[in-house]
């Protein structure tokens, strides 16, 4: 079918687009395949899209399906009431059985869709000594997952505190059906055939990937506002767009909505200052108008307008933590970035912006990177870290040089365009 086809929406119910959305993340994001199992992880508000996935995993040939439930509520009141010991505490014996879980080759699916402001009146020491008792415990699970040793997806979920987050004037009704319209429209499920869509754009995001691999940069310059940043890249380094063919031969598309390519920085060779141009939501705590230096990889000052004892203690996590993990190029025509939008969420408002993020790296991105030692990854430059934290550096006022071998710039984006 023709991309003009394609493009064409079409009226349908909103339980429609749910299935249609659920359709998606089996067939696309996860691309299960017969015989596999799935953990999912969803917030409790989410069943109803649960539900609807768990049937299409089965149609797909799942065998069998375990969802793990979180509720806001609860994270509260263990604020409110626990002792000051329970922040240092995690159930390491469930991150254990996740681990073990995608070791016997089950697919992972999260649906996001937590409130992104859940923690902000709580003690941030107390958060965040919880994020790094939990980072720790889960780093097992999460190093499959990074590796892209397993097939994985993350979709999101119109929850009312995220939706008045994102909608704050209008009504708890009104924000909700509005934050779903700008979901299904990302997620290009009120297309005609979305998953033909998918895998259109899946083609063209891996092209532009494709493109960049040819080039073989040794570094990224940006320039904006408040960004003067040079990038070097890692030794051996892949651009990757789209989806991916993880270590058991099933192709994913991970994130949906994704319009990005990424790749893996050098930890060292990173110089010079870089200002956010979104809000960042990090465990529950809201961090904006961040501003960093980076001398020889590292961060070495950081500061930002609201949140900024957060940042601190996301970067101060490891000494990863003040290193750069990825670099991704999103054009500023995005769709999600021409919505006009703000979601709160850095599923989506990753793919409205060039983006990097602090912490650990995807060895998929540095060639040969699965068969290689966390050893060896360093030596390549690609970082490790128990955090992994994406944020959001472009706009319409960045431009992007890609550095030759030899030092010579070349332009790749102009006014957060490609050229």
């Amino acid at each position: 079918m023709s991309t003009a086809t394609l493009s064409t929406k079409t009226e349908l119910t909103f339980e429609a687009k749910l299935d249609r959305l659920a359709e998606v993340a089996v067939r696309v994001g996860l691309g299960l395949a017969p015989g596999q199992e799935l953990l999912m992880t969803a917030p409790i508000e989410a069943l109803p899209l649960v539900r609807r996935i768990t049937e299409h995993a089965y149609k797909a040939g799942a065998t069998i399906v375990t969802t793990l439930f979180s509720d806001e509520e609860s994270t509260l009141l263990r604020f409110r009431n626990a002792s000051d010991a329970s922040f240092d505490k995690t159930p390491t014996w469930l991150y254990d059985g996740m681990a073990a879980a995608f070791r016997s080759g089950a697919a992972r699916l999260a649906i996001t869709g937590a409130n992104p402001a859940l923690l902000a009146g709580q003690d941030p020491a107390k958060v965040g000594r919880l994020n790094v008792a939990t980072s720790r415990a889960i780093k097992p699970a999460m190093e499959l997952i990074t590796r892209h040793d397993i097939n994985w997806n993350i979709v999101a979920y119109a929850t009312p505190a995220w939706a008045k987050l994102a909608f704050p004037q209008d009504t708890e009704e009104v924000a909700v059906a509005k934050l779903w319209d700008a979901i299904f429209a990302a997620s290009r499920v009120d297309l005609p055939e979305p998953v033909v869509a998918w895998k259109e754009h899946d083609a063209k995001l891996q092209a532009r990937a494709k493109s960049m691999n040819e080039k073989h940069y040794a570094a990224l310059h940006f320039r904006g506002p408040g960004t003067d940043l040079r990038i070097g890249l890692a030794d051996g380094h892949l651009w990757l767009g789209g989806g991916t063919t993880a270590g058991n031969g099933v192709h994913c598309v991970p994130n949906i909505p994704t319009e990005e390519v990424f790749t893996t920085p050098h930890k060292d060779r990173v110089d010079g200052s870089v200002t956010s141009t979104k809000p960042l939501s990090y465990q529950g705590m809201l961090i904006e108008g961040i501003q960093v230096r980076f001398e020889k990889g590292r961060i070495v000052e950081a500061k930002a307008s609201k949140g900024e004892d957060v940042l601190q203690r996301m970067i101060d996590t490891d000494e990863g933590g003040r290193h750069l993990g990825e670099v991704a190029l999103v054009p500023h025509s995005s769709p999600i970035a021409k919505s006009g939008l703000l979601f709160w969420n850095t599923l989506f408002d990753e793919n409205a912006a060039s983006h990097i993020a602090l912490g650990q790296a995807y060895s998929t991105c540095v060639r040969g990177g699965d068969t290689l030692s966390p050893q060896e990854l360093a030596a390549k430059g690609a970082n490790e870290s128990l955090i992994h934290v994406d944020w959001m550096i472009g706009s319409g006022q960045i431009g992007v040089d890609g550095i030759t071998a030899e030092g010579a710039a070349e332009p790749l984006m102009r006014q957060g365009e490609w050229v």
